[in-house]
């Protein structure tokens, strides 16, 4: 299975960068994830319960980060075993292009093979899956973005109230007219 695509992000290079090192953001953000634990520096151990068809098994795998190039992006080796369902490995290419001062393209490229039940259920059943959970990540991951960085406020000038010719209003009007009328 092959997964090329992009995303626009509402955050700087930088606030991407640093969202994509919490592990408590992307575990709220990967759909099924029960754990993401920390083994040594850029290693890890993850728990998640995914759904493929009618296959649904709980998955524990090992997830390695590498070629770390900050704040540009970096690789993704992974691996994982579902019991009966089957296995998985793999590996990810992750960068990021500022587009704006609040807004980042994270462009991504991965590549994965399937064992077991899994792969028996043929690969377009798995490019649908791994193409729905990618998209569900995206909302949940761009929600917490928003949600923990909102965009800045913008400050709109606002025109300068005109005052009418008369001044003041109804009443300024009003004794504008009573001295145009009585030559006062």
């Amino acid at each position: 299975m092959d997964m090329t695509s992009q995303q626009a992000l509402p955050v700087s290079q930088a606030i991407a960068w640093e969202a994509l090192n919490d592990i408590a953001m992307l575990q709220a953000a990967i759909p099924g994830c029960e754990s993401i634990t920390p083994t040594e520096p850029d290693h890890y151990d993850v728990a998640i319960t995914a759904a493929i068809g009618p296959v649904k098994a709980k998955f524990k795998g090992k997830l390695r980060i590498e070629d770390k190039q900050a704040p540009s992006g970096y690789g993704i080796h992974f691996e994982g075993q579902g019991g009966a369902a089957g296995h998985g490995k793999g590996h990810a290419t992750v960068t990021l292009e500022p587009t704006g001062a609040h807004q980042t393209m994270l462009h991504y490229t991965a590549h994965a093979t399937v064992g077991g039940k899994i792969a028996q259920l043929g690969s377009r059943l798995v490019d649908m899956a791994a193409q729905k959970m990618a998209a569900d990540f995206f909302a949940n991951f761009n929600a917490a973005l928003e949600a923990k960085y909102p965009p800045p406020a913008t400050t709109e000038v606002a025109a300068p109230a005109q005052a009418p010719a008369s001044g003041g209003g109804l009443f300024g009007g009003l004794l504008a007219w009573l001295k145009r009328l009585f030559g006062g």
